[in-house]
């Protein structure tokens, strides 16, 4: 049985405290199959869902604007419970007409001679790559976040030799309840099914037992069935036991 202060998955639970379920999402995460299946599973219980910058990926934990984000790593982990997820693909984008468009993939060693520009310095990926399209430099970025923004007179291409970035889910280490849990389960790809799940383990109504029809009004006696034919008196006895008459 949940406590008293904690929320509990159950919508007919009675005094049940109203829960929504919030969390952030930097620039590049697509959370819309995450929120699919937490309407499809857990329709009783609202979700609300907010990009944020760079900036602000951990403020929004901070501050409780927030019960979970997505963040790009690395980021500092005090006070949280973070999981990686998945790693991104970085690209080099350029402006349009630039000798990189007529590759699919681009070597960073290859770029030595070009001028890069900071994204974070520039005020996030969406400034930099207004400055990108200026002519003033060369970008390096996740793949996702190139494609989210796509800044018109731009081109992006698969770079190599270059490290990667990667999401990770993060939410505050003293704010873990049974919602946090059920969406974390959600997002590593647990089925409704899983006993790791916390709506799973909900304990379920036992169904009341069938009345015994077999006896009643008997004392739970099955009832005699009248027999339908006499007993064959030569049942049992071996051939030639009947008795002749005498003739």
């Amino acid at each position: 049985m949940p406590a008293e202060d904690e929320p509990t998955l159950d919508p007919a639970a009675p005094d049940s405290p109203p829960r929504e379920l919030r969390f952030a999402y930097v620039a590049g995460v697509t959370p819309g199959k995450w929120i699919r299946r937490w309407q499809e599973r857990m329709p009783h219980v609202p979700v609300r869902s907010f990009m944020s910058d760079g900036g602000s990926q951990l403020s929004v934990l901070r501050d409780g604007s927030a019960d979970l984000s997505f963040v790009r790593l690395p980021v500092e982990r005090e006070g949280l419970n973070v999981i990686p997820l998945y790693e991104e693909q970085p690209v080099v984008v350029a402006p349009k007409g630039h000798e990189i468009s007529v590759f699919e993939d681009v070597a960073l060693e290859d770029l030595a001679e070009e001028t890069f520009l900071d994204a974070d310095e520039l005020g996030g990926a969406e400034i930099a790559l207004q400055v990108v399209a200026s002519g003033a430099g060369l970008l390096i970025l996740p793949m996702s976040v190139a494609r989210h923004f796509n800044v018109k007179d731009t081109v992006a291409r698969r770079l190599t030799g270059a490290p990667g970035t990667q999401i990770a889910l993060a939410w505050p280490s003293d704010a873990t309840d049974d919602v946090i849990e059920e969406f974390i389960g959600i997002v590593r790809g647990r089925t409704a099914q899983s006993s790791r799940q916390p709506s799973a383990r909900q304990e379920k109504p036992k169904k009341a037992p069938k009345p015994d029809r077999r006896g009643a009004g008997t004392g739970g006696q099955k009832p005699k069935v009248a027999q339908r034919y006499a007993p064959n008196p030569d049942k049992g006895r071996g051939r030639g036991s009947r008795k002749k008459g005498r003739r």
